[in-house]
């Protein structure tokens, strides 16, 4: 009897113990459930941000870009290069919502150099060949970059360039007055019509001497026909004129006043 008694405890004991490792099992299973719930909670907070943000681009509300530059920093410093990497990234996505999927849709192209934030415009966009008076379709893509270079206290110049096809009128004699008269032309635009600070303008005409795409092609030579919107970096702004010393400002101001 006694064998046998022992044999059934024996048992029972067997029996039971897969329960343990069903208990231990179950406990990995939670604790790997948890694991993954707060995974899934985090990822779904950063979905959330980026989803509202969007959001309120999309609506015209305030985006990743302009919180990231802010009012605070436009209109009160010069912006670094850092600084104008985002003001090009805010205006691209600027362009993308005014229904167009494309900033070339409108003949526009932003590029980073040693000059600063450089907004390529095509002449297609803008001009007639041969003419420096804008096209009616041109003020919706000057429109559309002087919004994002309202309150910039950085420099802007503005840059004429031609392809190196030669041209000789009454009005132009070579590709140097075409260009010069275009850069002019936009820089009466964004202060006249855009009232961005005439102090912080120039105008530059470059004819066909600084391409950016060969001239042995019709593409390229499209290419090289532009407008270039130059905001300018730090290091440029050093080499600009500071203006007129103040000692001429006096003998100028004391002579008028013999």
């Amino acid at each position: 009897m006694k064998k046998r008694k022992k044999s059934e405890e024996g048992g029972k004991v067997g029996q039971e113990r897969w329960l343990l490792t069903y208990a231990d099992m179950i406990t990995l299973l939670l604790a790997l459930f948890i694991v993954m719930y707060s995974m899934s909670k985090i990822d779904a907070e950063k979905f959330s941000s980026v989803t509202k943000a969007l959001a309120g681009q999309l609506k015209g509300g305030e985006s990743i870009f302009e919180k990231a530059l802010s009012s605070d920093i436009i209109g009160k410093q010069i912006l670094n290069l850092k600084e104008l990497r985002l003001l090009q990234d805010r205006m691209i996505n600027q362009i993308r919502l005014e229904n167009l999927n494309r900033a070339e849709a409108i003949g526009i192209s932003t590029q980073i150099d040693e000059r600063g934030l450089v907004i390529h415009i095509e002449e297609s966009a803008l001009f007639d060949p041969g003419k420096d008076e804008l096209k009616p379709e041109a003020f919706a893509a000057l429109d559309l970059v002087s919004k994002q270079l309202k309150g910039i206290q950085n420099p802007i110049r503005i840059e004429g360039h031609t392809d190196n096809t030669p041209i000789k009128t009454a009005r132009f004699p070579s590709n140097w007055e075409l260009s010069a008269a275009r850069a002019i032309t936009v820089v009466r635009y964004l202060a006249d019509k855009h009232e961005i600070d005439p102090t912080k303008l120039s105008a530059l005409g470059y004819g066909e001497f600084r391409p950016i795409a060969n001239n042995s092609t019709p593409e390229g030579r499209a290419l090289n026909r532009r407008v270039d919107i130059v905001v300018l970096s730090q290091s440029e702004i050093k080499k600009e004129p500071s203006g007129i010393p103040t000692e001429f400002v006096d003998i100028e101001q004391s002579d008028s006043s013999k």
